[in-house]
């Protein structure tokens, strides 16, 4: 290559182009690392060089050169592309490699208004100094090339018009940390920051989107999920639209209970006029979620939620659907189907379901949710009233039809309210559970607003974070890390803003926290346990008792401290039940693990002290916050021993974790036979999760005659997932020969970042 080309520097002056400088970088960014060539990386980025490059342009090449390489030969060259990555984005962000102090950068960030000022008011420069001494910043250099980017793209505070970053990530971990904590007592606080630096900046807890992105900046609303119910008036309806511009500009994925809204042709103010229906209503939300970007962090996106037995439903169902026309589909919403035991009993029978407008059927629709014996006796009732207008179908084909709208679509999802209610935290006869979030694993109470200032309805609000079950040594440690998680996530209930009376009231009240998992493919390929064969159905009872246990020890202790949560009497939890009470007794002919802790004790430690929080646990889908711990989203296998996501800065290549000691040991998504092992797995943690869990259902149509998966097969699968108990179903995944064809490297068409962080992928 030509030494005397030159490069253009950013005040415009050229000079010839310092390859040895290069060099040293590229070395440095090796040190270390396995099976990776300094002169490959070298190669590939010379020849895409030329006279005048700016020298952003060549740092940018050569990061992408590295990128390139990443393969299941070579894993390591994600590490060395990160090294580069972080190079280049300090030397962006301060101007040079090494950064600055902490107290001097909060000092300019708050200046340039990207920091919240109240950081310098609460503490010192002397406390400052302090968590400076904490930080290790070199801790940036275990992070994989995919975290680097997704931390660039989403996390970072920078400005994202002109694409200035102003931070590293060590800076975020430590000022998260400071920020949860500040309203603690000044002698307790730093020794709470450090351990919550630690706890984070190690990857042992991740936290979601909101939170990484927001938490130091003057926005502050941190919660993942809102829920908000909307009622069969106008004016709820009205208020429904205005709460959900307002969240999902704050940030937040979106759950909406439309199922109260009459159906196509009820009469309206005693027949003067004719419903339009759910329709343009169902349009009207839509367009409210499609308002705002999410300040460019990620796009608006909901999950609207209606009853199976709705009068319009084969209208509903079919509104993602790429058949029709624009009339007659919602295409960018996504929708959840609710179920109950007599649905289900009814396909089993070979029966035929009875729909209904809501509005017509007095009490039936509350039943649904608060007593399931009541609903039985309500609906055989309103089926033999000849006076109620009605349809009746078989069973079969109405759930055929669901699910062949969830295959094709991947994007209508199942609630199975009545497990929602029976085995959940809320008394159902004073807190119902009508209705789950955009990712399904929130399950929370809520009530319809009349109007945006409504105090009398609720909107339930879900702040998220996940254990990273491949990060700790032994299950003695979720104790500690437990204990962290809840104060941090209880800390920010109250560090937050909150832009609607409603959920700020059901936010003090209840205390809602979504403790989840992250890494937890890692964490059975470590044990030698597999998804698909139940050798790892004891281990997982073993684990997820520990973390719930561990959570609700958390909550009495900080209740203990603070208080109890003010409507923790509409917990069953305030009735001494616990989770291990009420779950699906079909688990223990899968599972013969027994309960390892002192459940009893807990009991009454609640019973007598309360709980600070009344949920706990939620397993979410975690896709890009897992990135970011180089750890394997949620509870899911890999699809790959590498997998290629799409995102706005390219594809993107994440190497499973410990991939030299376990690539063997990994069984990947497509190389289960089938769904059972999953289920049982999701049936197992669902026992001790105490709100719901975003399970996936996956096809590969090559293992079925004509390469077409029976609906016998898609409605056995979904009855084996309410039998164990399953809350929720959440993706539909198929297949596709032309980006899931190998085993080592599989291609995921686009990085789906609709929820938690996503807006609940934490």
């Amino acid at each position: 290559m030509n030494s005397n080309m030159t490069v253009t520097k950013r005040s415009g002056e050229r000079e010839n182009i310092d390859l040895d400088k290069i060099h040293r970088v590229v070395t440095w960014a090796a040190k270390g690392l396995k099976n990776v060539s300094v002169s490959e990386v070298e190669l590939r980025s010379h020849l895409q060089f030329f006279d005048g490059i700016p020298t952003e342009a060549i740092h940018e090449t050569i990061i992408k050169a590295a990128a390139d390489l990443i393969s299941p030969e070579s894993p390591d060259y994600q590490f060395l592309a990160a090294r580069l990555a972080v190079f280049h984005l300090r030397k962006k962000a301060f101007g040079q490699f090494e950064p600055p102090k902490l107290y001097d950068h909060v000092v300019k960030l708050v200046e340039m208004g990207k920091y919240d000022k109240h950081i310098l008011e609460d503490y010192t420069c002397e406390e400052l100094d302090v968590l400076d001494s904490y930080i290790d910043h070199w801790r940036d250099m275990n992070f994989s090339y995919a975290a680097v980017k997704q931390l660039e793209g989403k996390y970072l505070v920078q400005n994202r018009v002109t694409h200035e970053v102003y931070e590293s990530a060590q800076f975020l971990y430590i000022l998260v940390a400071a920020c949860l904590f500040a309203n603690y007592p000044k002698e307790t606080r730093l020794k709470y920051v450090k351990d919550f630096y630690d706890a984070v900046s190690t990857f042992k807890i991740s936290l979601p989107t909101p939170i990484m992105s927001g938490v130091r900046t003057p926005t502050r609303q941190f919660s993942s999920c809102v829920l908000i119910e909307c009622g069969d008036s106008l004016d709820s309806i009205n208020a429904t639209a205005s709460s959900i511009v307002k969240y999902v500009s704050q940030r937040a994925g979106i759950g909406v209970n439309a199922g109260r809204i009459r159906a196509l042709g009820s009469p309206i103010r005693g027949g003067e006029a004719f419903h339009t229906g759910c329709l343009p209503f169902y349009k009207y939300f839509q367009t409210a979620v499609k308002s705002c970007s999410q300040g460019g962090v990620r796009g608006g996106a909901a999950t609207l939620f209606y009853p199976i037995w709705h009068l319009e439903v084969e209208s509903l169902l079919v509104l993602k659907n790429n058949r029709g026309v624009e009339d007659n589909r919602i295409r960018h919403l996504d929708y959840g189907v609710q179920l109950n035991k007599l649905m289900y009993q009814r396909l089993i029978k070979g029966e035929n379901i009875t729909l209904f407008s809501p509005s017509d059927v007095p009490g039936l629709y509350d039943a649904f949710f608060e007593n399931q014996d009541e609903f039985e006796r309500l609906y055989n009732q309103y089926e033999q009233d000849s006076s109620i207008r009605k349809k009746t179908l078989k069973a079969v084909e109405l759930f055929s039809l669901m699910m062949q709208e969830r295959a094709s679509t991947g994007r209508i999802y199942v609630q199975n309210v009545d497990h929602c209610n029976t085995h959940s935290p809320f008394d159902p006869s004073v807190a119902p559970i009508r209705q789950s979030n955009l990712c399904l694993e929130i399950a929370l109470p809520t009530k319809p607003l009349e109007s945006v200032d409504d105090t009398s309805g609720e909107i339930a609000l879900c702040t998220l974070s996940a254990l990273n079950l491949g990060a700790i040594a032994n299950l003695e440690e979720l104790e500690g890390l437990s204990d962290l998680a809840v104060r941090a996530l209880d800390s920010l209930l109250d560090y937050q803003d909150y832009p609607i009376k409603a959920a700020k009231q059901g936010s003090m009240n209840r205390r809602t926290l979504g403790i989840g998992v992250i890494n937890f493919a890692n964490y059975l390929a470590k044990n030698g346990k597999r998804y698909s064969d139940g050798s790892a159905n004891n281990l997982t009872h073993k684990t997820f008792e520990a973390i719930q246990f561990n959570l609700l020890k958390a909550s009495m202790n900080l209740a203990k401290e603070k208080g109890a949560c003010p409507a923790f009497h509409e917990t069953t939890y305030s009735q001494g039940i616990l989770p291990i009470d009420t779950y699906k007794r079909d688990l223990d002919k899968i599972c013969s693990e027994p309960l390892h802790l002192d459940w009893e004790g807990l009991r009454e430690d609640i019973k007598r002290h309360g709980l600070r929080n009344s949920t706990l646990s939620a397993l979410m889908p975690s896709e890009t916050s897992s990135q970011i711990s180089n750890a394997t989203n949620g509870i899911e296998p890999p699809r790959g021993l590498i997998s290629v996501k799409a995102s706005k800065d390219g594809q993107l290549k994440q190497v499973v974790p410990d991939f030299d000691e376990l690539k063997y040991a990994y069984e990947l998504l497509w190389q289960m036979p089938s769904n059972d092992g999953y289920l049982q797995l999701v049936g197992i943690m669902q026992k001790f999760v105490d709100q719901a869990i975003s399970a996936n259902t996956n096809y590969d149509p090559a293992r079925f005659e004509g390469r077409k998966v029976p609906m016998q097969i898609l409605l056995k699968d979904l009855l084996t997932a309410y039998k164990l108990g399953l809350k929720t179903l959440y993706y539909h995944n198929t297949r596709d020969g032309a980006t899931d064809q190998h085993d080592d490297i599989a291609v995921v068409e686009k990085e789906d970042d609709g929820c938690a962080g996503g807006a609940c992928k934490i």
